[in-house]
């Protein structure tokens, strides 16, 4: 370790014995320094908004108990004052010996990070600062560690994602990110409840899984003895449902796919999946629109604005190309399936393929190297090959192709939509070729699942599925280049060591 590590370190262990012994001597003063509760009835944001009125020194009348962090304080002599911070934001406390009286020997006994409850009254300071003039204080919670950098916040950026916790604690603009996700969530759920959808819940736990191309992670059920799979999707259990005659339902949930980390993917993350009876891949592209807007209004104000410094209008109208018409606009060389040198035209292109896979596949690994992430403004890129799209529906005019269309925004792929596939017979052929594909190694190849092909065969009305991602739309609403930053929590490597 360097030597400005070592300094670290001993800093950090003298400053965690020093607050040990503070904890001792709060305990010996019979102070409990992890209070049970605390009776607040006020915020910080609902006194600035009532109060940021009153004039330099002007007394409100009004009296008031607040709780939580210290993040900043001042002691000068018998006046001391605090920068507390709350759910809402921050406020100062005015402390002086003559109104605490004996109760002021709790200020020399305080760290930054700890959490503390004041009452009095709330008042302008000389200096012109909303304050709340404290008679009473209660120390809520000892913190036996100190803050990041006092109160200034993380700044290695490993950190930041690894203890999150302190980031939200010491960094107001962080909090907007948990913000925008509550405030998208509730949007999506009111333009769906709007359009008669109906919220349900499906097995997170499948004994298979399935509804999408990805591979999963594999757990054991003791109890049963028996494997079980994280959901990659939840849509055969959704589809499950129109069968049963539900005819509008959706869900918002954890998916889990064993894959990669990068910017916009994560392999635990939140995704919508609704599901219309009677609808089709042109009505889903109206639902994703509806979507969009109505979480962009709700979070942005407005369908035009900046993300990552370039313009996202959303007003429409939203283009729709197919994916075999944008992958050659994209090369300037033309890609149909039925291309007999296909593999070369890709290889052309700078897009490296398997010469085992077939043309659909090809087709599509032409699209997402060259043309996925250009895509900013708001696009339907629809009609994917049927190879790729094992449960949507054959294109009605075009041959070897499915309504399937992936919505794009912002150079990522938002989510994908079909008109669903309500044939059994059709259903167990795709899942037979997803098998053979399995054979030669896809580990992302559909499985099986003869539960649902019997499902399909009591009957399934027409319908138009679609999927909604979540953590990648909040990545444009909050206006940030990493998935990381709207997953409160994201995934890392262990800590090898460390405090």
């Amino acid at each position: 370790m360097s030597e400005v590590g070592e300094d670290a370190k001993g800093r950090l262990a003298e400053v965690l014995r020093a607050r040990r012994e503070t904890l001792k001597r709060l305990r010996d003063k019979g102070i409990e320094p992890f209070a049970l509760r605390f009776d607040k009835d006020a915020d910080a944001a609902e006194l600035h908004s009532k109060f940021d009125h009153l004039g330099v020194g002007e007394e409100s009348g009004h009296r008031a108990a607040v709780a939580g962090r210290v993040i900043l304080l001042r002691k000068h002599g018998k006046v001391s004052f605090i920068t507390l911070r709350d759910g809402t934001g921050d406020l100062q406390l005015f402390l002086a010996d003559d109104s605490l009286k004996d109760g002021y020997e709790l200020v020399d006994l305080l760290d930054l990070g700890d959490i503390v409850g004041a009452e009095g009254e709330v008042m302008k300071t000389k200096r012109g600062e909303l304050s709340v003039r404290v008679e009473r204080l209660t120390l809520l919670t000892k913190a036996l560690r100190p803050l990041p950098e006092k109160w200034h916040g993380l700044r290695d950026p490993e950190l930041r994602f690894r203890q999150r916790y302190l980031e939200f604690a010491t960094n107001l603009e962080s909090r907007k990110l948990i913000e925008v996700r509550a405030t998208l969530l509730h949007a999506l759920r009111q333009v769906l409840a709007e359009r008669g959808f109906l919220e349900v819940e499906t097995p997170v736990l499948q004994a298979r899984h399935g509804g999408a191309l990805a591979r999963p992670f594999l757990t054991h059920h003791e109890a049963l003895d028996i494997d079980l799979y994280l959901r990659i999707a939840p849509e055969l259990y959704l589809k499950r449902l129109l069968v049963a005659g539900m005819e509008r339902v959706f869900e918002i949930g954890r998916n889990f796919r064993n894959e990669g980390i990068d910017h916009d993917h994560n392999p635990e993350f939140t995704m919508l999946e609704a599901y219309q009876a009677y609808g089709d891949y042109e009505a889903m592209m109206d639902l994703d629109e509806a979507l969009a807007k109505g979480a962009a209004k709700a979070v942005r104000g407005s369908l035009t604005f900046d993300y990552q410094g370039q313009m996202l209008d959303l007003s429409g109208p939203w283009r729709r190309v197919t994916v075999l018409d944008a992958a050659s606009e994209a090369i300037g060389e033309e890609v149909t399936l039925d291309r007999p040198d296909l593999v070369a035209v890709a290889e052309r292109a700078g897009v490296g393929v398997d010469p085992a896979w077939g043309p659909g596949k090809v087709a599509v690994e032409i699209f997402e190297k060259r043309v996925a992430d250009q895509i900013w403004q708001p696009t339907f890129v629809k009609d994917f090959p049927q190879e790729v799209s094992p449960l949507a529906r054959p294109h009605r005019s075009t041959p070897g192709v499915t309504e399937h269309f992936d919505l794009y925004i912002g150079g990522m792929e938002i989510g994908p939509a079909y008109s669903e596939l309500t044939d059994p017979d059709d259903q167990r052929a795709r899942f037979a070729a997803q098998q053979e594909a399995r054979k030669r190694g896809d580990q992302e190849a559909h499985p099986p699942d003869e539960d649902f092909i019997r499902a399909l065969e009591h009957g399934m009305p027409p319908a138009g599925g679609l999927g909604f991602g979540v953590d990648r739309f909040a990545m444009v609403l909050a206006d940030v280049p990493s998935i990381r930053e709207v997953i409160l929590f994201p995934h890392l490597r262990p800590e090898s060591t460390g405090d």
